[in-house]
């Protein structure tokens, strides 16, 4: 008798190789199997074989990093590798304002730390706190000020514990949820008052260590972690442990700029100081704050984490570390010195672009790059770089049947949905992204019943924030090779202004005859028409997609942003983001045109009143 048949877990085949099972038993060969009282049995059997088998599926799934949905099991298994998820992080801002002591003889003003301000959003309005004391020294008009002051989106809590060894296996577990572990501070006070500092890992730690760890446990709760007198101080029996922190809301927090004062200031004497407080300004609007990090986050970084052992040795260790120590990264990407033209030996590149925004303020690059030390080895030197962003437009003509299609409008602004669609998508909307043409005409071509063909234009952009009235250098990296017109311009601009030319100019290009390269020119428009007023203002290089100015001084933008828009013709209708370039497909300056199909509606089926739409740029026109 055989019945080693081990891998269906299947309600219907535990059934039926039960029933298999009894009929090749010579004690129930003339047993009816499908009778009411024994298929009843039968069932009870397969379903408790299938709960039993499936709770056991489970329990193994949990027991490996890449298949637990436990989120208690998935940090169990991170911590194994030594990885602490990151927790809740406050939103940032910057405020400054003063306080105006009158004829109070105080000197020093003292902001106490907890709560500081309320910030209003939109969303409501979030008190923002601070996690120490600040001081501030009056001047010789007796007023304080507090400049450039980083205020914490959450409430500020305190948990005190004591020491007993005698009770086995104490914990010290912190009772809140959605805590910011950056802002814990812990203070050791027995016969003195220490202050212990906060380690990611144990690294370089002794005996005499003042330090203390963290990890994640139930319900996304912290257990703070002492040495033992080897690997960092024990505290001594009896101490008292004062632990303050911040509770915060996360990325809710982000986005507030308006702040009114309600915080706490004390003078040099203790006294509390209510008056001469002067309105907030902000230098920086809240942001970085960020939700506790998901599931989905700890199953990608936690092996990569531990695969570079904390330390950032190639640009990919820091491509993997970067999301670490700032987690409102939406894309990253770093490159080695090495592979620029002329190569910078012993540096890395990094750029980032966040969650919320679209640049870095140069508070929060300093603060990366602090961070970034401790994980860099000597000889490498990373550098944050702005985000440069490479946009793709499109202008398309899209050929729709008259006898389907009715309202043209309607056409137009289901196309431009279908472009809004593929512009949020994973495809851009990243470092390395492509835009990729074929989905591009497949998508315009599926857009509404009716469509019959579209003839879809590639142009690349880039932008230039000129320093006004300042002699500079400027440079584009495209990262994709120029098409060379042979008539007109293949680079084209908005308008600007230049000392010592007279009105508005534009750029454009002249190819070199023989030559992969080219110069930049400037040039007026006089009825309609380019006249060259500056006939060597840089070069371009058509294969890797460079344009370089040379030193001129831009008085003034046509653009209310004050900016140049630079664009250019691809030598590919599919455009990709190389190194530092951050690609998005901007619908909002491309360009749709409805045009009727008179041959597939039957209107001129010999298509002599058929519109044709030349596949290349326009050479009438000149500027953007």
């Amino acid at each position: 008798m055989s019945f080693n048949q081990f891998t269906n877990l299947d309600f219907a085949d535990l059934r039926a190789q039960i029933k298999d099972y009894l009929r090749a038993n010579s004690d129930f060969s003339d047993f009816d199997f499908e009778g009411s009282n024994f298929s009843i049995l039968i069932d009870l059997l397969a379903y408790n074989s299938y709960i039993t088998a499936y709770n056991t599926n489970m329990a193994v799934n949990e027991c490996f990093l890449d298949s637990a949905t436990l989120r208690e099991n998935v940090v169990s298994l991170a911590r194994n590798i030594g990885y602490v998820p990151r927790s809740t992080r406050s939103a940032r801002a910057v405020i400054n304002f003063s306080v105006n002591m009158g004829d109070n003889e105080t000197r020093i003003v003292t902001l106490k730390a907890g709560q500081v301000a309320l910030g209003a959003q939109q969303g409501g309005s979030y008190i923002f706190s601070i996690p120490d004391d600040f001081v501030a020294t009056t001047d010789e008009t007796n007023v304080a000020r507090f400049n450039n002051l980083n205020i914490y989106e959450g409430i500020y809590l305190q948990k005190t514990f004591q020491i007993d060894y005698s009770q086995p296996n104490q914990r010290f577990i912190l009772p809140n949820a959605n805590i910011d572990s950056t802002s814990i501070r812990v203070i050791v006070e027995s016969t003195t008052k220490e202050i212990y500092t906060l380690y990611d890992n144990i690294l370089r730690v002794d005996a005499t260590s003042k330090l203390f760890l963290i990890q994640e446990i139930e319900d996304e709760q912290y257990e703070i972690l002492f040495g033992d007198g080897i690997l960092g101080k024990k505290p001594p029996a009896g101490a008292t442990v004062t632990v303050n922190y911040i509770v915060s809301n996360g990325k809710l927090g982000n986005e507030a700029r308006r702040f009114s004062f309600v915080g706490v200031l004390e003078d040099d004497q203790g006294q509390s100081v209510t008056s001469g407080i002067s309105v907030v300004r902000t230098s920086q609007a809240a942001a970085d704050g960020d939700d506790i990090e998901d599931i989905s986050s700890i199953k990608y970084l936690a092996p990569r984490i531990y695969s570079s052992q904390y330390r950032a040795v190639t640009a990919n260790d820091y491509t993997g570390i970067i999301p670490f120590v700032y987690p409102n990264v939406e894309s990253v990407t770093s490159y080695g010195g090495e592979e620029l033209d002329p190569p910078e030996y012993g540096k890395v590149f990094i750029s980032i672009k966040p969650k919320n925004g679209s640049f870095l303020s140069q508070i929060t690059k300093d603060d990366i790059s602090r961070q970034l030390k401790q994980y860099s080895i000597a000889g490498i030197k990373p550098e944050i770089i702005d985000l440069k962003y490479l946009y793709v437009e499109v202008d398309t003509s899209v050929y729709y049947n008259t006898n389907a299609i009715s309202d043209s409008a309607e056409l137009v602004t289901s196309v431009t949905k279908a472009l809004t669609s593929y512009s949020q998508s994973s495809d851009i909307n990243a470092f390395g992204g492509r835009f990729k043409y074929s989905k591009i005409v497949s998508l315009v071509d599926d857009s509404a019943r009716g469509v019959t063909s579209n003839i879809t234009k590639v142009k690349m952009r880039r932008d230039i924030t000129p320093e006004i009235n300042t002699f500079a250098t400027y440079e584009l990296c495209y990262g994709n090779a120029f098409f060379k017109q042979r008539n007109g311009y293949g680079i084209r601009s908005t308008g600007f202004n230049v000392s010592n030319i007279s009105g508005t100019v534009y750029m454009g290009d002249i190819p070199t005859a023989g030559s992969n390269m080219g110069k930049i020119i400037f040039f007026k428009l006089e009825n309609n028409l380019p006249l060259i007023v500056k006939n060597d203002a840089g070069t371009v290089d058509y294969i890797h997609g460079e344009i370089n100015l040379d030193v001129v001084n831009i008085t003034g933008t046509s653009l209310a942003n004050g900016q140049i828009q630079v664009e250019a013709i691809p030598q590919s209708n599919d455009v990709i983001a190389l190194k530092d370039l951050y690609l998005q497909l901007d619908v909002t300056n491309s360009s749709v045109n409805a045009l009727p199909d008179v041959v597939s509606s039957g209107e001129n089926t010999s298509a002599t009143a058929y519109v044709t739409t030349s596949s290349y740029a326009s050479e009438s026109i000149y500027t953007r």
